[in-house]
């Protein structure tokens, strides 16, 4: 599944984490006034957080980034705090991921692999939102364009628009009644569409069991399970620093992947990640391997969709920058990267 997908579903799933409790006592006018003007994107974000954690639906999406088209089956069933979803693909190898808020397991049945982890929302929204320093409502503006018919439903169509050069734009289309994403594009500096992620056919209300998803999920019998084992670090105790200045990003979290198979060449890799609420980045940092590393240029740029990767070699280091954003956006990511010992 691609990272615009992923982060299409994060549209649609919402994440069911608790806000993050304010300082004790008043804020200051100041605060005050900052929380007035960020209140439309606010109320925004926390209603399409609210509706995933509110509807059953069974659907199939489509995601296309240039001449690259794939689509999924999905089923998504919530009781307002346990949250699961079956993801079928439809088209490329066959897959299925099953999630249970943040315990995520992936089926390969042509190669009889299941590879059981957890993932961390690194802080997206909604909790930025009660954040002092949330970068949401800084660097995107929130702008309705009225209403379009999406997989047969009614739906809300607004566009955030960046600030900035450094992030791209989005266009999102909500079903009118309940806020559930059904559509969702990123968008250039042009406007044009740089991938587009959305529900050809949606039906609310599905008698989905959360207990069979659960089932299915659980039963590995016949495969291989593997465990990838992250350990949560920090850059600092890593030995790493970031100098550079991108406005609206923050660290999220850095996790090192240990204990993989010698032969793997993901192991021991450092994934540093930043996002500003909405657009992510991470940076991988891994040993330098002449066998693989030295047939790569080192500030070489790939692009897919929205989605940009730049290489750089930094004395016996490889680094790798993978984000939805421009390229100047991870250029500077890469070039503010030091090595602190």
């Amino acid at each position: 599944m691609s990272r615009f997908a992923v982060f299409f579903l994060g549209l649609v799933w919402g994440t069911s984490l608790v806000w993050a409790q304010s300082g004790a006592g008043q804020p200051s006018a100041k605060i005050q006034l900052a929380k007035a003007e960020e209140a439309p994107i606010s109320r925004w974000l926390m209603r399409l957080h609210e509706a995933a954690r509110q509807r059953t639906y069974v659907g199939t999406f489509v995601v296309t980034a240039g001449d690259t088209l794939s689509s999924s089956r999905i089923w998504h069933v919530c009781d307002g705090q346990q949250q699961m979803e079956r993801i079928d693909a439809l088209t490329g190898a066959a897959r299925t991921t099953f999630r249970r808020n943040d315990q995520v397991v992936t089926f390969l049945p042509e190669r009889r692999l299941v590879i059981s982890e957890t993932r961390e929302s690194f802080g997206l929204f909604p909790n930025l939102l009660n954040r002092t320093d949330s970068s949401i409502a800084r660097y995107y503006g929130l702008k309705p364009l009225g209403q379009e018919r999406v997989a047969g439903w009614v739906s809300d169509v607004v566009q955030l628009v960046p600030v900035d050069a450094l992030r791209f734009g989005y266009k999102v289309w909500t079903h009118r009644e309940s806020g559930v994403v059904v559509k969702l594009q990123t968008l250039d500096a042009t406007m044009g569409v740089l991938e587009q992620a959305a529900f050809s056919e949606l039906r609310f209300g599905e008698p989905v069991s959360r207990a069979s998803l659960a089932a299915l999920m659980d039963n590995t019998e016949g495969f291989k399970v593997h465990k990838p084992e992250l350990i949560k670090t920090t850059a600092a105790q890593e030995g790493w620093l970031f100098k550079g200045q991108v406005a609206g990003f923050k660290a999220m979290a850095c996790n090192k992947r240990v204990h993989a198979s010698p032969s793997d060449p993901a192991a021991n890799t450092l994934q540093w990640v930043f996002s500003d609420g909405l657009a992510s980045v991470s940076l991988f940092i891994e040993s330098f391997d002449a066998a693989r590393h030295s047939k790569m240029v080192s500030h070489e740029a790939v692009a897919m969709g929205a989605t940009h990767m730049l290489t750089r070699r930094l004395d016996d280091w490889w680094i790798t920058a993978v984000g939805e954003v421009p390229r100047q956006t991870l250029a500077i990511f890469v070039q503010g990267l030091e090595r602190a010992r």
